[in-house]
């Protein structure tokens, strides 16, 4: 028996590397998935590209609470249940020191990560049943610091409070709510931070992070989905409130 099967899935920022490696993943084991995101038409050809009746794609912003419900009913209208919830949307902000960092883009940040991860808990929350499954997309920026990044840095450490707090709430139900930290992922995602970062200290941004990762190299989105596999499925049964690290050893 494949290891989601029957399951309804959920993923916002479903569009993109990592989203789309993970539906990719799960459809391969027998889940139904629904795809959101902002980008009405990424997400039209994100679901075509799939090219299957047990995917399905649903436009919305993670930062608007109704539009976050909307995703969440389309799941239980189009398939009757809805069994794992995935908080994945996200944007990286500006590199900028602290003095200078604009207030606005703060906010945006702010709202993207954590905003739309207590939103995506919200409205998951009160469609699932015992066994359900929701994982927060943080990431190996919050387990650590760095300069010049204040508004990912903050709105990925809040993401484990997020998660640490309805896990003990989804508990007693039978939910499991907890997060992922991926390091770098050879995506569009990190190469457009790295293009930002290498202007800024002058030296290759890919190179730099490969440096701080003791295997020495970036992710592929598909280890990332195997992760995630793990934390939607019945294997991981027994674990919740964790931090699962997917980072090369980036974080020790």
């Amino acid at each position: 028996m494949s290891r989601l099967d029957g399951k309804v899935c959920l993923i916002t920022g479903g569009a993109g590397s990592i989203g789309m490696a993970t539906a990719r993943r799960f459809l391969a084991e027998g889940a139904r998935v629904l795809l959101a995101d902002r980008d009405a038409d990424a997400l039209e050809a994100a679901v075509a590209s799939l090219d299957t009746d047990r995917a399905a794609g649903h436009p919305g912003d993670v930062t608007v609470e109704d539009d976050v419900a909307a995703c969440a009913d389309a799941a239980v209208e189009r398939w009757g249940r809805l069994d794992v919830a995935i908080a994945n949307a996200g944007v990286t902000g500006p590199i900028e020191p602290i003095t200078d960092y604009p207030v606005a883009e703060f906010d945006k940040v702010i709202a993207v990560h954590v905003r739309g991860a207590f939103l995506v808990c919200k409205h998951a929350m009160s469609r699932m049943e015992a066994g359900g499954s929701i994982i927060i997309v943080s990431s190996v920026a919050g387990l650590r610091g760095d300069p010049g990044v204040v508004g990912y840095i903050t709105a990925k450490h809040a993401q484990i409070g997020i998660m640490r707090s309805v896990s003990k709430e989804g508990a007693p139900r039978g939910i499991r709510v907890n997060s992922i930290h991926p390091g770098p992922v050879d995506n569009g995602f990190q190469t457009g931070l790295e293009n930002r970062l290498t202007q800024v200290i002058g030296t290759d941004g890919t190179a730099f992070f490969n440096e701080q990762i003791p295997l020495g190299r970036h992710a592929a989105a598909d280890e990332i989905a195997s992760s995630m596999l793990y934390l939607a499925s019945d294997e991981s049964s027994f674990t919740t409130g964790a931090t699962l690290v997917v980072d090369g050893g980036m974080s020790v």
